[in-house]
């Protein structure tokens, strides 16, 4: 296990939440680096959910993954010997279920529209976070360029779906509302643990959604495991990060750093796949990159 992955875990099974937030690591450690850890994480989860879909079904992947991240957070943390008080229970439950619905949404909408129109209209979540939070000239001219540095990234085409458009209409909406309660959760003293317990609940909550796919735990109980597992990589790490990073800035930078999200994948692809970059992703990592750059540290 690397250094990261060390403190990580350190981190995880802590049980002295006092000192949580005042650790070396993660008092040290800028926004923008945890964000890329977060995502590079993220995006390799997502490659391996995605990669199950037409075995295992859509809904029941988004569920599994959902479960799993639950699971393991609850093991690693011992969250079962909280009380329901501490963990801020109805909060907490509404959370996870934004957060469960949140990835259902998007899962199914890139079922139905091609990845980069499903990122660009998802985006339109946190930027009205964003724009909400802060509505400096500085703010605004620098969410503005990193929009369009997403929109470059995304290589929007004109292919697609109403029904894609809709979901991924409703995945922005609870990208933008997972912001607003996550923030609240982790200034609460939850933080981890009412991830923890949120996911297991929002899990359960689009579980129906499931139903017609359930034949498929017989039929590839392998896969339904890596199902299980693609909730680390693509939940607990990232939303574990992200509730770190929330304890420590706005809901309006952490909105608009979500813009290094695509930028990361791009940079993922270049490196660890070898793929070729093409000038839009360039240019919209570029601006992504000025964009942070301009709008600089909260006063």
């Amino acid at each position: 296990m690397g250094c990261f992955g060390r403190l990580g875990y350190r981190y995880l099974v802590s049980f002295d939440r006092s000192k949580i937030i005042n650790s070396e690591f993660v008092s040290s450690a800028p926004p923008e680096f945890l964000f890329i850890c977060g995502a590079i994480s993220q995006y390799l989860g997502a490659a391996l959910a995605y990669s199950l879909f037409d075995d295992v079904g859509t809904p029941l992947v988004a569920t599994l993954r959902v479960i799993g991240a639950a699971i393991t957070l609850f093991l690693l943390r011992r969250i079962w010997k909280r009380s329901m008080e501490e963990l801020d229970l109805a909060w907490t439950a509404l959370f996870g279920i934004v957060l469960a619905g949140m990835n259902l949404c998007f899962y199914l909408a890139i079922d139905n529209l091609p990845l980069g129109n499903a990122v660009a209209i998802e985006f339109l979540g946190p930027i009205a976070v964003a724009v909400l939070g802060n509505r400096s000239f500085k703010n605004l001219a620098s969410l503005a360029i990193a929009s369009l540095g997403v929109l470059f990234l995304a290589q929007v085409t004109s292919e697609g779906s109403l029904t894609g458009v809709l979901l991924a209409l409703a995945a922005g909406a609870l990208w933008a509302l997972y912001i607003i309660l996550g923030s609240r959760v982790a200034r609460s003293g939850a933080h981890l643990d009412g991830l923890g317990v949120g996911m297991l609940i929002g899990g359960l909550v689009i579980s129906p959604t499931a139903l017609a796919s359930i034949g498929n735990v017989f039929e590839h109980p392998v896969l339904i495991l890596v199902a299980l597992s693609t909730g680390i990589l693509g939940n607990v790490i990232p939303y574990g990060i992200d509730q770190i990073a929330l304890q420590r800035i706005t809901k309006a930078r952490f909105a608009f750093l979500q813009a290094l999200l695509p930028a990361t994948a791009s940079c993922v692809g270049f490196i660890a796949l070898q793929q070729k970059a093409t000038i839009n992703e360039v240019v919209g990592i570029g601006m992504i990159i000025f964009a942070i750059l301009l709008r600089g540290k909260e006063t």
